[in-house]
């Protein structure tokens, strides 16, 4: 078999993940814990993860979850609110608990109505993460009613995120799940402290998807998809080797009924395939040879933890995704349904 046939790579990290909570963690963190050694797990439960104590006993939730033998390690996150306590945030950074918080603006997006109104009200939360090393994590969409929803993100570049980096030049920073080509502009144009995740599902389409033949509420995700030119700019970033950018899935599991709605959630469920999905876009732009660095290597070195040392094997051939998959009691529809992804994930 040649190399162009199979693959082996570090095992990689996915650093951005939705396991939710409850009997729907217990049915999905088995998809992530299978390929990916540790996880960035976000904090937007009901209600959210906005102390060490709440992010330190999520966290035992999902260690119970976890299949047994499962060497995995979630990374908690704190979410930040107007309200957040710098002593707590840094203390349950210092106690390992959190490995990054996360800036949501309110309203942005699933579980997001206790996020932050004013980024100002957050500066002596922000100065004390710039001053410890610990990472920002940013939903980077405004939710202003009179912007479009296709251009929350340039816009939120523009009035927010410029002016952040301009006044905290060494907080380290992940622009999460990029959608744009002003994004990847963005992320390019800032030192190292600035990074930014990619998912395969802007990967793989653009805002046509949720549109074909009708409405495909399996298609609809925060941020939105967004026209050609800038699925081929975030490609462009994630094969291009550059350490700025590495994987994050942002997989979040909805229910069948909760998607196909007279209003639809939010998201969209990758987990099950998401290295095989992420390695047929670099095998498109003929760039397996950087998958491992995007993967395995760029997200542990902007977060300052060691590589991991244990390997994967991806190899070429058939496999079709079903068409859905018992979640929670209910039926969950992942990405790429009924598709042949044409790569499988050995070990």
């Amino acid at each position: 078999m040649n190399a162009v046939d199979q693959l082996e790579i570090r095992r990689p990290d996915d650093w951005h993940v939705h396991l939710r909570d409850g009997e729907m963690l217990k049915s999905v963190v088995a998809y992530t814990a299978r390929q990916f050694a540790r996880a960035i797990i976000m904090p937007n439960l009901s209600p959210p993860a906005t102390t060490a104590a709440a992010a330190s006993a999520y966290r035992d939730r999902i260690w119970a979850a976890l299949p047994e033998g499962s060497d995995f390690t979630p990374l908690m996150t704190c979410y930040l609110t107007d309200s957040t306590d710098p002593d707590d945030v840094a203390q349950g950074f210092e106690d390992g608990v959190f490995a990054a918080a996360k800036l949501y603006p309110a309203n942005a997006t699933t579980n997001s109505a206790h996020g932050v109104t004013d980024v100002a009200r957050l500066m002596p939360v922000l100065e004390r993460m710039q001053t410890i090393g610990m990472p920002l994590l940013v939903h980077g969409e405004v939710t202003d009613s009179d912007i479009d929803i296709f251009d929350r993100e340039a816009v939120f570049i523009d009035r927010i995120l410029s002016g952040l980096v301009q006044d905290m030049p060494d907080l380290k920073i992940v622009f999460e799940h990029i959608t744009t080509s002003q994004a990847v502009e963005f992320v390019d144009g800032c030192g190292a402290n600035v990074a930014a995740t990619i998912t395969p599902h802007h990967l793989h389409f653009n805002r046509n998807a949720i549109f074909a033949g009708g409405i495909r509420p399996h298609a609809y995700c925060l941020p939105v998809a967004k026209r050609e030119q800038h699925r081929l700019a975030l490609r462009k970033a994630a094969i291009s080797g550059s350490p700025k950018y590495f994987l994050g899935t942002d997989t979040a599991p909805h229910e069948v009924h909760a998607k196909e709605s007279a209003c639809g959630c939010a998201g969209i469920f990758n987990a099950p395939f998401a290295l095989e999905s992420y390695a047929m876009v670099f095998d498109e732009e003929n760039a397996l040879d950087r998958l491992e660095g995007f993967a395995s290597e760029h997200g542990p070195n902007f977060y300052g933890l060691p590589l991991n040392e244990d390997r994967v094997v991806l190899r070429r051939q058939t496999v079709i995704v079903p068409d859905d998959l018992e979640a929670a009691g209910s039926r969950i529809v992942p990405f790429h349904a009924g598709e042949d992804i044409g790569w499988q994930l050995q070990f």
